[in-house]
């Protein structure tokens, strides 16, 4: 059975080698310590996951991410940093990140965290409805993202699922623990945060649709009103 690929960009050599020691017994590892590099060959393979250092030579973390993420929506991401600061976490999500490790970290635990989003992505690639109406916009979520005449506005992976749980349960209230669950398999705090962001960014695509809300139901949940 063919390897999943990753692709990892950390210029910290020791830990570098340390991780691609472990992870190369269960995965195909191709690694990078220049993160111009590892941008310029990242189309040259197609990769199943991506795990990137924030702080990097010539181009930083979050940038590779950007640039992932503008001709690749559904590749999951994981940050690492030496730092757990809110604000690189937050600007992390809001890039489409599925994760953020803080160092020192365990090689199992990364290892788990891996495999679940592989599954999760795998499972991703099985067909759903064509598309949903979303008042005057289109979602497709087999292509990650919302239109409207021809404005494309693209989702990522986690987005599009979290779309998806609200319209298929429209109208009818989500309990917060559900929807953490069904996003993520747990309902931690930091995923919670999470969440709350993901929320934020459909607002703020839908603001202009009069009939279209996502309401806050304190200490309960969320519901998608569309009337």
């Amino acid at each position: 059975m063919e390897k999943s690929k990753i692709f990892y960009v950390e210029d910290d050599a020791t830990l570098a080698f340390l991780t691609i020691d472990y992870l190369e017994q269960f995965y195909d590892i191709t690694h990078f310590s220049d993160g111009a590099e590892a941008v310029k060959n990242f189309h040259k393979t197609d990769y199943d996951l991506c795990i990137l250092d924030v702080m990097l030579p010539k181009k930083d973390g979050f940038e590779i991410a950007e640039e992932i993420r503008n001709s690749n929506s559904e590749i999951p991401i994981f940050f690492l940093s030496a730092k757990s600061l809110k604000e690189d976490r937050i600007r992390g999500l809001k890039l489409g990140a599925d994760d953020f490790l803080v160092k020192p970290f365990s090689l199992e635990e990364l290892s788990l965290k891996i495999e679940v989003f592989l599954k999760r992505s795998q499972k991703a690639t099985i067909p759903v409805q064509k598309s949903y109406e979303i008042g005057s916009f289109q979602f497709h979520p087999n292509d990650y993202c919302v239109t409207k005449d021809k404005e494309k506005i693209s989702l990522t992976e986690r987005e599009s699922a979290l779309l998806k749980l609200f319209l298929d349960n429209k109208n009818e209230v989500l309990k917060r623990e559900k929807i953490l669950t069904a996003l993520w398999g747990d309902d931690d705090y930091f995923m919670g945060r999470s969440l709350d962001v993901f929320i934020s960014r459909l607002r703020k695509i839908f603001k202009d649709e009069e009939n279209v809300r996502i309401e806050n139901i304190p200490r309960i949940g969320f519901k998608l009103v569309i009337e």
